[in-house]
């Protein structure tokens, strides 16, 4: 069994964590604020005052939908529900509580989510890098953590959920720009060799 000690400790890279998700913080804020990449992402329903009315009607609550959705994996394959899947239309859905959309709210939740990659990426660089490494292998190791947990996460929803691979492909380049960021900051502040 192999086993690995720290050579510079969780404790010792708070600074890091904290400074590259307040970098991250800003690059996103810039990418979703700035530059129209992600202006065209949703489209807006035809007819939507009258989908709206009729999922009100329905009494839709908050949650995650697929339509058409099978009860069962063998309720999956029936000729019902194929006939229903070829005549569309088939999609994913997710219904939030009513009222305005709450930015503040997510902008803590993103903050929060960028300080634990920073964490998970702090762990596996003290683990891999002593105190005192150099800039370039600091950041290509932290760097390419970073993106591990910014940027593949998004292919899933393509995969799985439907989303178009174009959008996915602009939240990849998203994460990328985080781990970049996330890197220089770890190389930038990374503790350095003891005296």
């Amino acid at each position: 069994m192999v086993s690995f000690v720290a050579s510079v400790p969780l404790v010792d890279l708070w600074i890091p964590i904290i400074a590259a998700a307040v970098a991250v913080f800003v690059v996103s804020s810039i990418i979703h604020m700035v530059l129209p990449i992600h202006r065209g992402d949703f489209k807006k329903l035809p007819g939507e005052a009258a989908v709206l009315e009729a999922m009100r009607t329905q009494g839709v609550q908050p949650g995650s939908y697929m339509f058409p959705c099978a009860g069962s994996m063998k309720e999956m394959c029936t000729p019902e529900m194929t006939a229903k899947m070829n005549q569309g239309p088939v999609g994913n859905m997710t219904v939030l509580p009513s009222g305005p959309f709450s930015m503040g709210k997510s902008l803590l939740q993103w903050f929060v989510y960028s300080v634990v990659i920073g964490v998970f990426v702090a762990y596996i660089a003290g683990l891999g890098l002593a105190r005192g490494a150099d800039f370039m292998a600091v950041f290509r190791f932290t760097g390419a953590a970073a993106v591990l947990g910014y940027a593949l996460s998004n292919v899933c929803d393509s995969i799985w959920k439907g989303v178009s691979w174009g959008i996915t492909a602009k939240f990849i380049f998203d994460g990328v720009l985080y781990g970049l960021a996330t890197g220089a900051v770890f190389g930038w502040l990374w503790p350095a060799a003891a005296a």
